[in-house]
């Protein structure tokens, strides 16, 4: 019969790996990036933290792995990535829409991508430019079907597509964090966000008309 081999000091390291790797993402969702020093990583992980050099060399690479391992963007597109593949540019519009209220509903109650965001727009940073830079392929898959329709007319999907997008991180993280009222909007009650989505699906369906309007003239 053969022998087992012990892994013990090995599985030990990957607990402890894992559990400063864990740690990270508690502290950016409970104090955000403002939070991410060796001492609290490790106080949270329950590990010294001289471990945190040993094993990922420095604290910035510890929170890259962390980071890494979030596909924040995708998460967020929720189904547009099969609607995207399944229309094949047909219908984009109603992929847009329902990539940004996806985007909308993600963004409202995941606390960790709200951090995130305010890391982005707080810090530069290699790590947050990495992360925008996946949310920027994510786009560029969608205006790749777009640009055909938009080509001839003097409409500007990707600009209105930002404004939308600049809005909806604006106006959650503004609620969530004043609880207070924007546009005389109440972003944290389901009437808000509906007004929101509503407003989403108008605007977006006037952009495409007037593209439509255009290509007809053409």
């Amino acid at each position: 019969m053969a022998k087992k081999t012990y892994h013990g000091v090995t599985n030990d390291k990957e607990r402890s790996k894992q559990k400063l790797v864990d740690a990270v993402g508690v502290i950016i969702r409970t104090q955000g990036y403002t939070g991410l020093n060796a001492s609290n990583v490790a106080k949270n992980a329950g590990v010294n933290r001289r471990l945190i050099n040993l094993y990922f060399g420095n604290l910035d690479a510890l929170v890259e792995t962390y980071v890494r391992g979030k596909d924040y963007w995708v998460a967020a597109s929720g189904n547009a990535g099969e609607l995207m593949e399944e229309n094949k540019g047909n219908d984009t519009r109603q992929i847009l829409e329902t990539l940004l209220v996806n985007q909308l509903d993600y963004f409202f109650k995941e606390e960790e991508m709200q951090k995130i965001v305010l890391w982005q727009i707080s810090q530069r940073s290699q790590i947050m430019f990495e992360v925008a830079e996946e949310r920027e392929k994510l786009g560029a898959a969608y205006f790749e079907l777009t640009d055909p329709f938009f080509k001839k007319t003097d409409v500007d999907l990707r600009a209105v597509a930002g404004l939308l997008v600049g809005g909806i991180y604006y106006m959650v993280l503004h609620a969530k964090s004043n609880d207070s009222l924007f546009c005389q909007i109440d972003v944290n009650s389901p009437e808000g966000l509906d007004r929101i989505k509503n407003a989403i699906g108008a605007i977006l369906k006037d952009t495409f008309r007037r593209a439509e309007i255009a290509n007809n003239k053409n």
